[in-house]
């Protein structure tokens, strides 16, 4: 029988109902096919157990917490990372903040605390390469040992290549920045994405001929900046356009250099082709296809506009030549 899934957060909220667990503990940015092999393995034993699977995670991410705004960029917001876990079969994830009491722990403590006394696990899945505690201190030998005197079994996961190297957040990270976007696409197993509600802004892409929802990507840093050709969807289900929920556009992601007071955090700013209408409130996924250029700054925005409408013409272009590799 299938269990409701349930996000926790903090062990403050765990309740006896919550004891007796088969977990998982990462940071699972991206939650690409490496994670994904892991929550399989995570849900086996779990269901070969009787007991509902859980995720660990951290908000803010550890290296987040420890460098902050040196920290790699996000692949994604907390909330698509919740999702995306649910989605892979994880029933429950235990949110623990990571603050200077947490990253304070020892290894020890870290297995008492969170593993013993709040979950009660009966069973550990990690990577192969996993260390966790103050210092990174602790790592799987210290698990079998703790876990031979209190009684939860640990096993590792083995690292999944492709194309001969290993599935990780930062590699997807760096072919982002390259552009290569079918890489990224075949290491998370789909179009690398970004999901969000479209806010209120100051209408300056309609005076610009080109409409855009602007969506506010909440995180320190984005790993893409610049202009790109995307397919947009809603998460309601509802059509953009006359009987169709996924529509092509051109999306700027950045700090709009070329306009005064622009907000120093990253926007995504999308123009949906053939749309007119109001998505305020909405909430769109939006997926990269393709690298137009980087973001610039422009001496007016009468040169920005042109530049805008070049955008366009090169993504309706790039989309035609390139319909076959999206039926």
């Amino acid at each position: 029988m299938a269990r409701e899934r349930e996000l926790i957060r903090g062990l403050h909220n765990l309740r006896p109902r919550h004891w007796g667990s088969v977990a998982t503990i990462g940071s699972f940015d991206g939650v690409h096919l490496g994670h994904r092999a892991m929550i399989a393995q995570l849900n086996q034993r779990a269901q070969a157990r009787g007991l509902p699977s859980v995720a660990i995670i951290f908000e803010p991410q550890p290296h987040e917490f420890l460098s902050v705004e040196k920290a790699p960029a996000r692949l994604m917001r907390f909330k698509e990372k919740v999702q995306a876990l649910f989605d892979a079969g994880v029933e429950r994830v235990l949110c623990l903040q990571f603050n200077e009491t947490l990253r304070s722990l020892s290894a020890e403590a870290f297995v008492r605390r969170v593993l013993l006394q709040g979950l009660g696990i009966r069973h550990l899945v990690v990577g192969d390469d996993f260390r966790f505690g103050c210092d990174r201190s602790g790592d799987y030998r210290l698990l079998q040992t703790m876990g031979a005197q209190s009684g939860f079994t640990v096993e590792d996961t083995t690292t999944l290549q492709v194309r001969g190297a290993r599935v990780s957040s930062t590699r997807i990270r760096e072919a982002l920045q390259q552009g290569d976007f079918e890489l990224a696409q075949t290491l998370l197993g789909h179009p690398y994405r970004i999901t969000g509600r479209v806010v209120p802004g100051r209408s300056l892409g309609r005076q610009l001929g080109a409409p855009t929802a602007n969506v506010r990507l909440h995180r320190y840093r984005s790993p893409l900046v610049g202009v790109y050709i995307v397919r947009t969807t809603a998460t309601d289900g509802r059509a953009l356009v006359a009987g169709c929920n996924e529509v092509d556009g051109v999306a700027n992601v950045g700090f709009r250099p070329t306009v005064e007071g622009a907000d120093a955090r990253p926007l995504l700013e999308v123009n949906l082709f053939d749309f007119s209408g109001d998505l305020y409130g909405r909430e769109l996924t939006v997926a990269f296809c393709h690298k137009l250029r980087d973001e610039e700054k422009f001496a007016s925005l009468d040169i920005l506009k042109a530049r805008i409408a070049r955008d366009i013409e090169e993504a309706k272009h790039w989309l035609a030549l390139n319909a076959h590799r999206r039926e």
